[in-house]
Parts: structure tokens; sequence; C-alpha cells
């Protein structure tokens, strides 16, 4: 893959740590890596946002480029709009990508929140910034109880679209899983329609750089990069 949007199935569900552990492998693996937030909102001028954490997980090789940065913690479109700034359309962000493409190995493109999550006042989305590249979309997907559902309408707007996914990440896996955690481990690959490639541990943003790009191989399978992982035992 050349280019890779990833977007969650919803929000806080690890899909920043979860691009940082993507870079990671591809930087183990001799390859350049550049990634593109396309909006950053909730942070301030000056502070480190998601581009500036991967960056700190996966090395300060990889090229950080933000375009556009909003103050409040609002979806894109909406803290656009209470800024007074303009959006993001998705031709700017698949322009970025591009460009990126053109001496990087690799781009990652990391979404907010959900893949329909508007970007501008035309209602542009991540998909569709990624539908302008045929791009492949790779859907970051919490552990437990409704992460079925959530999984299955990303996918279906990921088909009704043209839109190819190779699979299916869990941003967050809990150190102790409950049953629901456990099932999911068999149910969400016929929810995807496509396999499981990874479990992202819960906590792994807090461990640094080093210790981060030493393990994260080994919580994505080959196709992402990894060296395979191995999840735990599924339902009892």
């Amino acid at each position: 893959m050349r280019i890779l949007f990833v977007s969650g199935t919803g929000t806080e569900i690890g899909k920043t740590v979860t691009v940082a552990a993507l870079a990671a492998c591809a930087v183990t693996a001799g390859r350049s890596v550049a990634v593109l937030k396309p909006a950053q909102t909730g942070v301030a001028p000056g502070e480190p946002g998601d581009v500036a954490e991967v960056r700190r997980l996966a090395g300060a090789s990889v090229t950080g480029v933000e375009l556009a940065r909003y103050p409040e913690p609002l979806a894109p479109r909406t803290a656009a709009r209470r800024s007074g700034r303009p959006g993001v359309p998705p031709a700017d962000v698949a322009e970025a990508a591009e460009k990126l493409s053109t001496d990087h190995d690799l781009v990652l493109v990391e979404g907010a929140g959900g893949l329909l999550v508007q970007f501008d006042e035309d209602g542009g989305t991540l998909a569709d910034a990624a539908r302008l590249l045929d791009a492949p979309v790779l859907p970051v997907a919490p552990a437990g109880l409704g992460t079925l559902n959530a999984t299955a309408l990303t996918v279906e707007a990921l088909r009704s679209r043209g839109l190819r996914h190779p699979g299916v990440v869990v941003g967050s896996w809990p150190a102790a899983p409950d049953l629901a955690a456990l099932c999911n481990l068999t149910d969400l690959p016929e929810a995807a329609g496509a396999p499981l490639l990874g479990l992202v541990p819960h906590g792994a943003g807090a461990l640094d750089g080093e210790r981060f790009r030493a393990a994260a191989p080994g919580w994505l399978a080959p196709g992402l990069g990894g060296t395979g992982f191995a999840p735990p035992h599924a339902e009892p």
C-alpha cells in the first residue's frame, strides 16, 4: 500500500496509536513514512496534536503534516465554522496525500472520529478523499460491546462507495478482556467481512518511543507490516 487511510468506527478508540504502530512497523522495515492529519481539533496553536504523538512514538524520521487546526474539540466542520476558518475539502486531502507519496514509501492519512465525519461546509468526508485516490481504508474499532454494529456500519459505508478495506484493527485491547471482547475476536471478522489484522494494547500510547517501536510489530499482522500477532483465546 502506498497510501492508506485510517478511520475509527467512533472517537477515542486508539486510532492515533494504531497509526503510530503502522508507522513504526514501516520505519523498522526501512520504509519512509508520512502521516497526514487533515484536521486537528481541540488543540491550541503550538500544542502537540495527533501528528506529534505519532512522531513521538514511531520516530522523528516520520514526516508529519496537518492541513488545518481548530481550537475547540468538535467535529471538524463544526470546529471550522465556529472558528471562522475554512474547512478542509476532500480534494485538498487527496492532493496533499498524493504529493507526500511522491517521496515517501507509505502515507498514512488519519481521520477524525468516524468515516463519515464532515470536514467542510459541502459535507466532504474522509471517504470522499479516499475515493479520489482509490485508496484503501483501514477501520479501527473498540474491543467491547457495540463494536460489531459500528464496524458493520462502517464497512457498509465503505462498500457502498466502492472503497477497499484490508481488515480491521482493535485500537485498544484491554489487559483483562471481558466476555464481550473475547467473543468479538470471533465475530469481528464476520462483521467486517475481512480479517482481524491487529490488537493494539490498551495503554500502548504511554510507552516511550523506543519500547513502542520494539513492541509494535507484534501487534499487527504481516499484511500491515507487522510480524504477526497472537490474539488471546477467543470466547471460553
